[in-house]
């Protein structure tokens, strides 16, 4: 056969060739030569099949509309004349979806913690779950950086700053891909919900690149599989399609190696267009390629060689993780194992923010002493609901969730707890009054912000992707399929309403608590001096009330353990160690222009801390802050240059009475490049027990500092002078500031 490497001639019939492919791999010949062989086995039928999902689009859609998204996973690129075993998607974030998996606390939440090792982890127990479940492709690396708090979907990133994103989002990435491959999404500037299948963001290449960019090149540098599009248009192309975007930045400028899919359904609206522009893979049924791809090759608009390219690109990855995906499927005793809801108890903890803590009686308010208190109030709606975050694709069917009361109640002990839903204000008040503290959770469900499907029934354009009618035995063999397998329920009580078990969600419109919590806080403040406020939210909340109430807390969406997360803080189990991931503005008229309904936007590089920075806005609570039951003091910080690299070294004390976390950030900013405004080019997060110190050392690579130089479409490193600040967050008075001269 010509064409096919001599020692590849064995493998090119059979379901044993796949095997063969692997074996040749091992045996030292390059993936290039293994990948041309394997093309050449291939039939044209089955190189186009490998370029879209496995399932019919009908059949699967009604299968959807079921749960069908939480109990199976969704298959692509399968071959089984050849054995070329595709691969199979899950999603997260949270957790895998398919249940009863471990429900971690959102991503925002984790953002908070500012912990690579924590969120390592926590990738390594996704991974394995994922393997349990049959998936071997985990979807749910979402690094969008948070332009705005009211995006509907805040809570499924790591914050504001792409730096923070980039490092969390790669931390979760080595621990998934050590059992699986991870996911990336969505490229690119994918960060309002309610208009993303048809708005078109206009953003200028130094924005691009140093703001919204950032964070998918760490990740594609630390390796990870598969990189996902948005749905958005960016500068007058759908991403999904987007050439600039997925062959000119992702893989000439970036070197990306693995390959790219398309989002859910709408991720792209041209078959040909989307090839030649460098998407792989259109997820997750047979829809616009299955219509489309025939035509666009009779016509010329893609190519066979663009074919060959995208299934090179499937094949060359599925070969470099074989060695990991031959790994012995774990059992289900693992999902939500008692190791892994620990690591979401510990996550939990370790995400919660303690904003305010003022004392009252010359006490500060918290931590609760259960030896001290006979009677504790525990009021709002949400004190004692399952609320996970959003009921979209994050979704997670946990099977048991610790509420806020459940979890204060075991903390507590023998104390009286009483609790009361918040929904009379005054009632509320008189049960405060008769408490020795008052504790209110209030915020927000999976009906006030998630995702957003809404679009899709009205939308024209959306409707005329629609394919026609399943192929009569792909639907048959699916459907026989899904009746032989029917997969997991979910879980006693929680009600799958509607596609996905979808809620409202979507975008806020507002960035203050509904009026309703508001009041509640009023109330019960004015009842009792000694009330705590615990927010649940997937990102910034204004709070105008806070100097009226001592001790304030931001708990985000804590997971299945995230009732016992938050009592271990309350009651000084664990020092609160969170610290925000994004800035909470006095007035949301500081934060940049949101309409979710638009069309068309401009993204610039303001917004977050930069913006607020730039404008001489003081936040309400800077980026980067939160409190502690403890103290620290600072050792003098020093910094040097060498082959390319700061390094930043200084040591912290804990001069308080509890173990607790300090978390150093550094932030830089090049005097060559005087335009620009600083970054985060840094952080570490250390537990230190109380009285004693820890030494710390923070890298910090030049590229960190590099600017984008539009005209050249290239990056230039700092010269001269580079100005470092360590601090506690944004603005810290205490902060320590070095300078240090880069050789030209």
């Amino acid at each position: 056969m010509p064409g096919v490497p001599t020692t590849l001639r064995a493998m090119v019939e059979g379901a044993g060739t796949w095997a063969a492919a692997v074996g040749s791999v091992q045996g030292g010949t390059p993936v290039a030569e293994v990948v041309a062989g394997l093309l050449e086995a291939m039939t044209p039928d089955e190189k186009l099949w490998c370029l879209d999902g496995d399932l019919p689009f009908w059949a699967g859609l009604g299968d959807l509309g079921e749960g069908g998204y939480h109990k199976r996973t969704f298959p692509a690129a399968r071959v089984e004349r050849l054995g070329i075993p595709g691969f199979a998607f899950s999603d997260g974030p949270r957790g895998v979806v398919i249940g009863p998996a471990t429900c971690f606390p959102v991503s925002m939440a984790r953002g908070a913690a500012w912990d690579l090792e924590l969120e390592e982890r926590i990738g390594d127990a996704i991974g394995t779950e994922l393997r349990s479940v049959g998936a071997d492709l985990f979807g749910g690396v979402c690094v969008n950086v948070l332009r705005h708090p009211a995006w509907g979907r805040a809570q499924e990133t790591y914050g504001e700053d792409p730096f923070h994103v980039g490092e969390l989002g790669a931390a979760l990435v080595r621990g998934v891909q050590r059992h699986a491959m991870a996911c990336v999404k969505h490229l690119a500037c994918n960060s309002m919900e309610n208009a993303r299948f048809e708005v078109d963001v206009a953003v200028d290449e130094v924005a691009l690149h140093e703001v919204f960019l950032p964070q998918f090149r760490r990740i594609v540098d630390e390796g990870v599989a598969v990189v996902m599009t948005a749905y958005n248009a960016l500068n007058g192309e759908w991403c999904g399609q987007n050439r600039p975007l997925l062959t000119q930045i992702l893989r000439d400028e970036w070197g990306f190696s693995g390959f790219a899919i398309s989002d859910w359904i709408f991720g792209l609206r041209d078959a040909g267009l989307s090839l030649t522009a460098g998407l792989d893979v259109e997820m997750p049924y047979q829809m616009v390629r299955a219509g489309g791809l025939d035509a666009a090759l009779a016509d010329g608009a893609t190519s066979w060689e663009d074919v060959d390219r995208s299934v090179a690109h499937v094949l060359a990855t599925l070969l470099r993780f074989s060695g990991v995906l031959a790994a012995e499927r774990p059992g289900s005793d693992v999902l939500a194992s008692p190791a892994h809801r620990a690591l979401a108890r510990e996550a939990a903890a370790k995400s919660v923010v303690l904003l305010r803590n003022e004392p009252v009686d010359g006490v500060p308010v918290l931590p609760l002493d259960p030896a001290r208190l006979q009677r504790v109030a525990l009021l709002g709606a949400l004190a004692d609901i399952r609320n996970l975050g959003d009921g979209g694709s994050s979704d997670v069917w946990a099977e048991s969730v610790v509420t806020p009361a459940a979890g204060l109640r075991l903390a507590l002990g023998g104390v009286e707890l009483t609790l009361d839903d918040g929904t009379d204000a005054t009632r509320a008040g008189v049960v405060a009054a008769d408490a020795d503290v008052a504790v209110v959770v209030v915020g927000y469900t999976k009906d006030d912000e998630g995702e957003f499907i809404g679009a899709g029934g009205t939308n024209t354009a959306l409707q005329a992707l629609m394919p026609g009618p399943d192929d009569p035995d792909l639907a048959a063999r699916f459907t026989d399929s899904v009746a032989a397998n029917p997969g997991p329920e979910p879980p006693a009580g929680l009600a799958a309403a509607g596609p996905l078990t979808f809620s409202t969600g979507g975008d806020r419109s507002s960035l203050r608590l509904h009026r309703s919590d508001e009041d509640l806080i009023a109330a019960v403040v004015a009842a009792n001096p000694r009330t705590v406020v615990v927010l649940v939210a997937g990102s910034a909340v204004l709070t105008p009330w806070a100097d009226d109430v001592p001790a304030v807390l931001q708990g985000f969406y804590g997971g299945m353990e995230g009732g016992h997360g938050l009592a271990d803080v309350l009651v000084g189990r664990r020092s609160p160690g969170g610290r925000l991931p994004f800035s909470v503005p006095t007035d949301e008229a500081h934060l940049p222009p949101f309409d979710h309904e638009a069309t068309v936007c401009t993204y610039d590089r303001w917004h977050g801390w930069w913006k607020l920075e730039r404008d001489g806005h003081p936040a309400r609570f800077p980026f980067g802050w939160g409190l502690t039951y403890s103290g620290f003091e600072w050792g003098e910080f020093s910094a040097n240059v060498a082959d390319g690299v700061l390094e930043v070294t200084g040591s912290v004390t804990n001069t308080g009475g509890h173990t607790a976390a300090e978390v150093v950030q550094v932030y830089g900013a090049a005097a060559s490049f005087p335009d620009q405004p600083r970054r985060l080019v840094g952080f570490a997060r250390l537990e230190v027990a109380p009285g004693a110190g820890a030494e710390v050392t923070i890298r910090v690579p030049l590229s960190l500092l590099a600017a984008r130089d539009a005209a050249a479409a290239r990056w230039v490193l700092p010269q001269g002078r580079v100005d470092l600040e360590m601090a506690r967050h944004v603005g810290d008075p205490r902060s320590q500031r070095v300078t240090v001269e880069v050789p030209d």
